[in-house]
């Protein structure tokens, strides 16, 4: 993804009425245009302005059925997002995460063997 893209999945996220058409669409895939902008206190031509945002951005994609224009959400550019930040540090904590598992599965093996066979304390 080049910055100009990824710029322009920021900017379509900055704003809650583009959010809430996300969180729409993610809920209600297909969703036509009229029925999403019945959800909203503005005109039908702002929500249009907004879904232009969304769609340029590559985060709301449309089919025609008929006179209507389905609505659904991808996240492929979020994925994208998420994948040049946080993907290194994932592999990283999740290597971490997997050494303390196993040092606690080893350690709580270790206390349930020395449960079970108690050394005698008594000397003879």
């Amino acid at each position: 993804m080049n910055p100009d893209d990824m710029d322009a999945v920021f900017q379509a996220l900055s704003n809650p009425a583009r959010r809430r058409i996300l969180d729409i669409l993610t809920n209600h895939p297909g969703a036509p245009v009229g029925d999403v902008a019945d959800r909203f206190d503005m005109s039908r031509i702002a929500v249009m302005k907004h879904l232009s945002v969304l769609e340029a951005a590559g985060l709301v994609t449309s089919r025609k059925e008929g006179r209507e224009r389905l609505l659904f959400f991808n996240a492929a550019p979020i994925q994208l997002v998420y994948e040049r930040w946080t993907t290194k540090y994932a592999r990283h904590w999740a290597g971490r995460v997997t050494d303390i598992k196993y040092r606690a599965e080893a350690q709580a093996k270790s206390e349930s063997k020395a449960a079970r066979n108690p050394k005698r304390s008594k000397k003879r």
